[in-house]
């Protein structure tokens, strides 16, 4: 008997809502192996605003958001 065969015999001698619970799990491990689709860059998505970021511009937000924080805190 094939492994395929062992599990079909199995799968009939359960209850409805077992097989179900089955088909669901056997489900959810089709989608984990699924290969994701790629990620679209963020760059792609804002070239229609023509935005030119420099690390000038980078440094100036980190020093606004940053420039109070404190950094001498004791653990």
């Amino acid at each position: 008997m094939t492994f395929e065969q062992q599990v079909l015999e199995r799968l009939r001698h359960l209850p409805p809502e077992k097989q179900k619970a089955v088909l669901d799990f056997m489900e959810s491990l089709r989608e984990k192996g699924a290969t994701k689709k790629p990620l679209r860059s963020l760059l792609g998505l804002w070239e229609d605003f023509d935005l030119r970021i420099s690390d000038e511009d980078i440094s100036a937000a980190r020093q606004e958001m940053w420039g109070n924080f404190p950094r001498d805190l004791e653990l």
